[in-house]
This record gives C-alpha cells, sequence and structure tokens, in this order.
C-alpha cells in the first residue's frame, strides 16, 4: 500500500514507529533522522490537511441542508397558506354564484354539505348535563349536538349548518 491511499491512522502509526527506530540507532547522523521524519511529517500534514477539508465540506453540508430544511418548512407553511386562502376564495364564489358542482374529466369540484356544527353562544346558559367541571369548564359540543339533532331543546346552544370545498 502506497503511502497516498494510507489513512491518517497508518500514517501516524509509521511516523511513530519510524520515530521509534531511528532513535535506536545509534550511529545514525541526526540530520538524517530531522529529513526522514519532516518527509513522514510532510505525509501527515497532507493528509491531515485533507481530512480537515472534507470535514469542513461535510459540516457546510450539513449546515447547508439545514437552511434547505429551513427554507423548506417555511415554503410548505406558505403553500398550504395559500391554498387555504384559494379554497376559501373558490369556495365563497361558487356559493355567490350558486354554481355548487363543477365536473371535468380531470377534476371534480364541488361545495359538500358538513354535519351541522354546535354553536354555544353562552356557557353559562347550558345546561349542567352538558358540562363536565374540572380545574376548567369543558363544554361537550359532542353531546349537545346529539341533543340537538334528536330535537331537544339546548339553552345556549344551536346548530348551524355548514359547507366545505372537496377537490377530487
Amino acid at each position: 500500500m502506497s503511502k497516498n491511499t494510507l489513512r491518517l491512522f497508518d500514517i501516524a502509526q509509521d511516523y511513530l514507529k519510524v520515530f521509534d527506530d531511528l532513535m535506536a540507532m545509534d550511529d545514525l547522523p541526526a540530520e538524517v533522522i530531522k529529513d526522514t521524519m519532516e518527509g513522514m511529517a510532510g505525509d501527515f500534514e497532507e493528509k491531515a490537511k485533507n481530512t480537515a477539508a472534507y470535514i469542513q465540506n461535510l459540516e457546510a453540508e450539513a449546515r447547508a441542508i439545514e437552511d434547505a430544511e429551513k427554507r423548506m418548512k417555511s415554503r410548505k407553511q406558505s403553500l398550504n397558506n395559500q391554498a387555504k386562502r384559494l379554497k376559501d376564495y373558490l369556495h365563497s364564489n361558487m356559493e355567490h354564484t350558486g354554481i355548487l358542482n363543477i365536473k371535468s374529466p380531470e377534476i371534480v369540484v364541488k361545495i359538500q354539505k358538513n354535519p351541522p356544527s354546535v354553536v354555544i353562544v353562552s356557557e353559562n346558559s347550558l345546561p349542567n348535563a352538558y358540562k363536565i367541571t374540572e380545574t376548567i369548564t369543558k363544554i361537550m359540543k359532542t353531546d349537545i349536538g346529539k341533543a340537538l339533532k334528536s330535537g331537544v331543546d339546548v339553552p345556549g346552544a344551536r346548530l348551524q349548518p355548514s359547507t366545505r370545498l372537496v377537490i377530487a
């Protein structure tokens, strides 16, 4: 295996082994030891610089991904808001014109009735049978809705019909 393909760890191990081997030789001139170690240090330093540059590249890529995630999250919210506004706009105009159903081979747009929703007009007027008292008062809208649908008069509540836009 050539030194160019050695891992940083291998180069460091070789460096220390060569240093120990050179130091064990008694008659070796100091200049030879210095030149040999400088040459090996150059290999280690080059590999270390390349490794550090790769680390910087990975960190920069991770930051870029994080920035892209933030932009995409913001864009997602913006697109959802725009779709909601356009849906409300289309819904309102379809009801206003009385055109409640549009069909084509590509898409179906229609105004569809929702089940009536319970509107609490006055929480204080609701009978206790429709309240659960905890640390806070929770209105039992489902039970109120069932009662109102079955014809029971619930003071403080009424059924309100509504519609929603369906795109299929």
